[in-house]
């Protein structure tokens, strides 16, 4: 029973995350506004999202007339880069440069000459790299793909090409100079005052001589005020919990103390509202909830040292230091000396900017650490999206974390140990270190192999780091190590809490052959028991290898079609196919041209008709039941899951328009030009199928973890517990399975659900029962 002495604390806990979270936004966004980045603020990224399609309109409405007032040769240069830019870029790059001028702490950087300038320079960059597209684009490609990652900033990226480009005698670009820009500068901000009423001229005297400068307006001042506060409400961090967190209903907020309060969470993520859930997913969210978690101070002395010592190990990244080359003694008088130090310096700079931005997540995890370490014990509210999947509330210290979050986390519950709960820890050592496919018993004897090696890992990971972070997963693999030998080694504790996975095979293919009672799909996705795990990708492979380009078939294996065959189910068309090819064959050193490509493609889509027959019309059939549905007028489709969940999509159309930007890392900025009412067909058609699959494994851990008593955790389509509760577990996943796709025919259920015309395609030749029986259906 928690205390009231408790929930104080909790509530002090969650105040101090607010606090922490204030602090943090306001501080991000002074930090921004001193790098002269306010355009990537809260109140400018949304500013510019707001203004930006009214921009656009009126420039393309003035645009015309201001070009043809141009006088000269130079403006007649700048006019053929200008109308060759699309208007929504210009608009783009002018609100981008005037946000980050204006509310700049730089001295003079808001002065109405270099903030008309700075646009006007911005324009010309993009245009001189437009410029070096046309003229170049195999080699430009290649100098982006070669140095642009080591560069800082839009303007050191632009100088590196420049340079390379003259070295390449490539035709030179001819500078506007400074008055053109200021003009072309001016006129475009005078467009942003005109449309917005954000910004103003403030003539001051300085030294007896008249000085402009750009400043918000009240109006403006007003609204940032007003964007600000409503980002504060957003900007609590979201910890874990030193108490239960509060049980969710329809009717009353759960998981913070306080959010019943500050609404700050939903029960469902991107839903909508006054959506009445069932029972048994609330049941299931409070049940999860109930779960006690500490942190395992193994991994976190381990983490501590490496984080000192600078050493990244997988998903681990902490900062890699990297001193200034020495100053040469005579930098003063020596020029080629002092321009060799500053490209040196350089570099260091742009590879140490590289190793703060790739740490982020290491920094804030570890910060994260440092908060609960001394902590007994702590719990992590969750939430559903609206297919119904559990996601945790925080961030960070989750079992859906990165391979190194989740290596920190133990159940406070311990268990006693037992001989079968022995081989499941094994199960976890030898599945981390990347025997994932292989069979149950070879999993086994690996380890039993490994035992020397176990020991190593587990009494000297810093000595022997070298051997364990070449694992698959080589944190959660050191956990598993250290608790194999404590628990089963030298046998000097009795109790475990470590956490094991099992995942389920091909998630979607199960699904869908449960719903197609398909039984050769099931063989493959180990639904039906066999003496060793199927492998579907492998039989993809075999069959479209006969049907592939000849110089692929040498190379065509379980590898190359693996993300086909795991996409497809949710979906995925030819073309994201196609990367996923042509990438498996670039790993194995092959280059494939366009059309082997496309041949290749077809052959693994076509063999999946013949190897998966009744997922594949399954899904056909969900894509044409859902055209039909909104041709008669529905705005939204709603079904309930076996659970009790109840899914709601509405996917409707935006007007939008998209730009590329060189300089803004060849970004494309999709714009709302605004909002429409109409349903959108496409996108109902391609999410449809994986949404159901994905609310029929979301209904399938629901049901599963209510008949488990022990503490239980999840990361979509698979399931963690302790080793001692791991065969438990396993029944019943599978009996629940066997009850979803025996005892119901969903399919029909679903295909009245959403008014379907026809009936859906059943194959019928499959006995869910079977998968009582099955070893590796999750494994």
């Amino acid at each position: 029973m928690v205390t009231q002495a408790e929930i104080d604390a909790q509530v002090a806990f969650e105040r101090e995350a607010i606090s922490h979270g204030l602090k943090k936004l306001h501080k991000n966004t002074a930090d921004l506004e001193n790098k002269s980045y306010a355009s990537a603020s809260v109140y400018g990224a949304t500013s510019i999202a707001t203004l930006l399609p009214i921009l656009v309109q009126y420039i393309e409405d003035t645009k015309h007339d201001r070009l043809t007032r141009g006088r000269g040769h130079q403006f007649q240069l700048i006019k053929t880069y200008v109308t060759q830019l699309e208007t929504i870029a210009s608009a783009s790059i002018a609100l981008k440069v005037t946000f980050d001028k204006v509310f700049s702490y730089k001295d003079k950087a808001d002065q109405a000459v270099n903030v008309t300038d700075a646009i006007g320079r911005a324009i010309e960059d993009e245009c001189q790299m437009r410029h070096y597209e046309a003229k170049a684009p195999g080699l430009l490609e290649v100098l982006k793909k070669n140095y642009w990652h080591k560069s800082i900033g839009t303007q050191q990226k632009l100088t590196v090409i420049r340079t390379l480009m003259n070295r390449y005698d490539i035709e030179k670009w001819q500078p506007w100079g400074r008055d053109n820009r200021v003009k072309l500068g001016g006129w475009l901000l005078n467009c942003i005052c005109e449309t917005s009423g954000w910004f103003e001229t403030l003539v001051m005297r300085e030294r007896n001589k008249r000085v402009d400068y750009i400043v918000p307006t009240a109006k403006f001042m007003d609204l940032k005020d007003t964007l600000m506060h409503d980002a504060e409400l957003f900007s609590p961090l979201a910890w874990p919990m030193l108490i239960p967190p509060n049980d969710w209903s329809n009717e009353q907020a759960g998981g913070y103390v306080l959010n019943e309060v500050m609404r700050g969470h939903d029960l469902v993520r991107r839903g909508q509202g006054g959506c009445i859930q069932g029972e048994k997913p609330l049941e299931f969210l409070n049940r999860i909830q109930k779960v006690s978690y500490c942190l395992n101070p193994f991994i976190v002395g381990v983490a501590e040292k490496l984080d000192e010592l600078e050493r990244p190990v997988g998903k681990f990244l902490p900062i890699v230091h990297y001193p200034l080359p020495p100053k040469p003694v005579d930098i003063e008088e020596n020029k080629e000396a002092r321009k060799s130090y500053r490209r040196q310096a350089a570099e260091v700079r742009n590879l140490q900017a590289q190793e703060f931005r790739k740490s982020c997540r290491t920094r804030m995890t570890m910060e994260a650490v440092k908060r609960f370490k001394d902590r007994e014990k702590f719990y992590i509210p969750w939430s559903f999206d609206y297919r119904g999947r559990a996601y945790p509330i925080p961030a960070f210290l989750t079992p859906q974390d990165t391979d190194f979050g989740k290596s920190l986390l133990r159940s406070y519950e311990q268990s006693y140990m037992t001989p079968e709960a022995e081989d499941w820890l094994a199960f976890q050592v030898a599945t981390t270190y990347g025997l994932d496919k292989a069979p149950m018993q070879e999993r086994l004897q690996w380890v039993k192999d490994n035992i020397t090696f176990i020991k190593r890992v587990a009494t000297d990971p810093i000595g022997f780091l070298s051997e364990w972070e070449q694992a698959d997963e080589p944190w959660q693999f050191l956990a598993a190590c250290e608790e194999y030998y404590h628990c089963v080694v030298v046998c000097d504790r009795s109790h475990t809490g470590l956490f094991v996975a099992t995942d389920a095979t091909c998630s979607g293919l199960q699904i869908l052959a449960g719903l197609a009672r398909d039984r050769s799909t099931a063989q493959l996705v180990n639904v039906l028991p066999g003496s060793k795990p199927q492998d579907a990708y492998k039989v993809v492979a075999e069959q479209a290898k006969p049907y592939s380009p000849a110089s692929i078939r040498p190379h065509m294996d379980r590898k190359v079609v693996k993300r086909v065959v795991m996409t497809v189910p949710y979906n995925a068309k030819p073309y994201s196919n196609r990367g996923y090819i042509k990438d498996a064959l670039k790993e194995k050193g092959i280059e494939i041209d366009k059309d082997d490509l496309t041949k290749t493609v077809n052959a693994v889509r076509d063999a999946m008709d013949v190897v998966v027959p009744g997922p594949m019309a399954v899904m056909s059939w969900i894509e044409d039941e859902v055209s039909k549905a909104i041709d008669r007028g529905e705005t939204k489709l709603t079904w309930v899951t076996p659970s009790g969940f109840v899914v709601n999509q509405r996917l409707m159309k935006k007007q939008t328009v998209q730009v590329e930007l060189q300089l803004m890392g060849r970004c494309k900025l999709t714009v709302a030009t605004e909002d429409s009412n109409k349903v959108d067909k496409q996108h109902h058609k391609n999410a449809t199928a994986p949404n159901l699959i994905h609310s029929l494994d979301a209904s399938l851990l629901h049901l599963s973890a209510l008949r488990f008593s022990a503490p239980i955790a999840l990361i979509h389509d698979s399931v963690l517990c302790r080793a001692t509760d791991m065969s438990m577990l396993s029944s019943i996943v599978r009996e629940t399975y066997m009850h979803l796709f025996a005892e119901h025919d969903y399919l029909r259920d679903f295909a009245q659900q959403i008014g379907a015309e026809t009936e859906p395609p059943i194959i019928g030749d499959l006995e869910p029962e079977s998968v009582i029986e099955s070893t590796y259906f999750f494994c």
